[in-house]
């Protein structure tokens, strides 16, 4: 086990790095914290801040120096940067998974491998690819195989000709060519696996988005069958061993004719976990610190039913100005957090309300009303 006040370096200082950074330091840990962003949210609660490259030498040296082990906030961070690590301390997760999780077609080739239920697709490195796939595949969505997230970098394409077209705006780089299909709705669950294999699975979030973008979780997911929320976790743990996984991990699900397919993973605490702050026994941040550390898992029992709204930058009246709250926390059962970013544009996250409740509806009805008073649905 690695103990307090041992120094944990984390790969970069978003909102994920910030809470992880929280969590740790409420636990007695230090934290250095590495992005090239010295105004990132992370930036004002680490112990130590290094704004520099994620593959920049000097700064991996120092990280290897004083960290007793290393983890990261996202999956974009250079596979090679976390092999150079993890060959002076523990780097959790391991640089194979992220590898896998952050390459849409190794992804989607892992899910075949392991016999994992996902959409039909095809693997696109050149537009002569495109030539082969049968009619049937169509319509679809072209997705860049890295780097895309929140709706970026893909496009929908109704057949071959609008598949070439897209193929060309998104750059000619390697892409996955995913099969549309009519989705019920969409879930995910997150869940922490430590070194020894043991296994801590969160219940089912289901979430809607808008413009690709997370809107609200709710859990548990009330309106699917106990049994479907329960084969969720399952798949989920499965995917966690099957990467050897060690850390908190998220995976995201379709449900398409009533049967779950495995959407996308995040190797990495995930926006539909965020409830976990503040409906559980622990949150999935402080379940991350505890698999890096090589802790027990904590307890990921609710104690209330939770929703969760993304608060983005089109809320905001002006970049630098925070939209008035004053009535979102008159709300009793309302926790309301803002991630410390200075600009505010659309589509940024800025940050998140939960509302808690007895049960999902009630919850449901309360955020309902929030968003209705702060403008949320407005146009």
């Amino acid at each position: 086990m690695i103990l307090p006040p041992a120094m944990l370096g984390i790969l970069g200082g978003g909102q994920l790095g910030r809470y992880f950074t929280l969590a740790a330091r409420d636990m007695g840990y230090r934290v250095m914290v590495l992005d090239p962003d010295d105004d990132c949210p992370a930036a004002s609660v680490a112990d130590v801040f290094l704004a520099a490259a994620y593959d920049d030498a000097t700064a991996l040296a120092e990280l290897a120096r004083q960290c007793a082990a290393v983890t990261t906030e996202f999956e974009s961070v250079p596979a090679a940067a976390l092999r150079q690590l993890a060959s002076h301390l523990p780097v959790h997760p391991g640089p194979e998974a992220v590898a896998i999780c952050q390459d849409r077609a190794r992804e989607k080739a892992f899910l075949a491998e392991h016999g994992l239920p996902h959409a039909p697709w095809a693997r696109i490195d050149c537009e002569a690819d495109l030539a082969a796939l049968p009619a049937t595949l169509f319509p679809a969505i072209l997705k860049r195989s890295r780097e895309g997230y929140d709706g970026k970098g893909q496009a929908r394409v109704a057949d071959l000709d609008a598949a070439r077209a897209a193929f060309r705006e998104l750059g000619s780089v390697p892409c996955v060519l995913e099969q549309r299909l009519a989705l019920q709705t969409e879930l995910s669950v997150v869940l922490a696996r430590g070194a020894d294999g043991q296994l801590a699975s969160y219940p089912a979030s289901e979430n809607s988005h808008r413009e690709g973008i997370l809107d609200m979780s709710v859990a548990p997911a009330h309106r699917l069958p106990a049994a479907m929320q329960a084969e969720a976790c399952r798949l989920a743990e499965r995917i966690a061993t099957a990467l050897d996984y060690v850390g908190t991990l998220a995976v995201e699900f379709f449900v398409v004719d009533g049967r779950l397919l495995v959407n996308e993973i995040a190797p990495r605490p995930h926006n539909s976990g965020h409830w976990t702050l503040d409906a559980c026994a622990s949150s999935q941040f402080e379940q991350q610190v505890r698999a890096l550390c090589g802790l027990p898992l904590a307890d990921t029992t609710p104690h209330a039913a939770a929703v969760m709204v993304n608060l983005l930058g089109g809320l905001w009246p002006a970049p630098e100005h925070l939209p008035d709250f004053s009535v979102a926390l008159r709300e009793p059962a309302l926790k309301l957090h803002l991630y410390g970013k200075r600009q505010a544009r659309a589509g940024r996250k800025m940050g998140h309300f939960t509302v808690l409740g007895a049960d999902a509806p009630s919850a449901l009805y309360a955020a309902a009303r929030v968003r209705a008073e702060i403008g949320l649905d407005a146009g």
